[in-house]
């Protein structure tokens, strides 16, 4: 009878022990159900870096019909001088083609009399006559900084970012601080620029391809950047490079997108043609498939 007893004992045991674990796999699986990855649908993605970064040197309305065809739903424009001219057609084109323009590119490079060189004005004004409401992405070249301590940067860029602020919002247009590399790409530097210029409505734009010193450190500087973070642009990340490689084909991206969606980001998703020796649309598609079978992996 104790035999017996001790037997079922056991077998009740087991039994407890079987059902712990699959609760214990249910919660897990419920938790990775609960995961929202939406910030990954086309919906949300931005075409970037395309404009100057194409062999073929679409025009606006070809441009504008690649974009829809690839499925984009947002566009951030990056020019050069011989691309300003034709902005009004290009708005036109990416409207007839369902495309938002979201977003457009700032270089100030510090030379000259005026923050904006002649090319930003043009845009400014074509902005404001056209009456486009969009975000201005904008990076200083370390030119700008040339000769000076961090403190002495920190207070050059505050009143920079002043009063670039004021023309983008007389014309109902959105600032972003954009990392482009040295010490204003640094999104610490940013954070504090922000902070101490008073100005709420400014936003942070984070490029995988210009932080690859940043990859292990990503998730504490997530949280960090994360009440500031506007847009996100992707790339395939490897510690050793290149800058510019597609999304799945590096070690690190899988994990820092994860992360990303992990902490709960609900801002763009950029995806980059960052290549001028090949068709920009097949850089793009390649891009998104990248995307997508990382995604499916989660």
């Amino acid at each position: 009878m104790i035999r017996y007893c001790q037997t079922i004992s056991i077998a009740l045991l087991i039994l407890m022990i079987a059902g712990a674990c699959q609760r214990n796999q249910e919660v897990k699986v419920e938790e990775e159900d609960q995961t929202d990855y939406s910030i990954y649908s086309m919906d949300n993605l931005v075409a970037w870096c395309v404009v100057p970064f194409d062999s073929l040197q679409r025009g606006p309305q070809q441009r504008a019909e690649m974009l829809g065809d690839l499925g984009f739903k947002k566009f951030a424009y990056d020019w050069r001088d011989q691309h300003l001219p034709t902005f009004p057609e290009e708005v036109k084109a990416l409207g007839n083609n369902g495309v938002e323009l979201t977003a457009v590119w700032w270089w100030i490079d510090g030379q000259g009399d005026h923050l904006l060189n002649p090319g930003n004005q043009q845009l400014l004004h074509y902005l404001d006559s056209l009456n486009i409401s969009c975000d201005i992405w904008m990076s200083f070249d370390d030119r700008f900084f040339e000769g000076l301590e961090d403190s002495q940067k920190l207070d050059k860029a505050v009143e920079a970012v002043k009063e670039l602020n004021k023309k983008v919002e007389e014309i109902g247009c959105n600032l972003m601080l954009y990392n482009h590399g040295a010490w204003f790409g640094d999104p610490i530097n940013q954070i504090e620029i922000i902070e101490k210029s008073g100005l709420e409505n400014i936003q942070i734009v984070y490029n995988f391809h210009h932080a690859h010193q940043q990859m292990e450190e990503f998730p504490q500087l997530l949280t960090i950047m994360l009440p500031y973070l506007n847009t996100v642009n992707i790339n395939g990340m490897k510690q050793e490079g290149p800058k510019i490689l597609t999304v799945g084909a590096g070690d690190s991206e899988s994990r820092m997108l994860r992360t990303l969606a992990l902490s709960g980001f609900k801002g763009n998703i950029g995806i980059i043609g960052h290549l001028e020796n090949e068709d920009v649309q097949i850089v793009l598609d390649r891009n998104l498939r990248g995307l997508q079978q990382i995604i499916s992996n989660f």
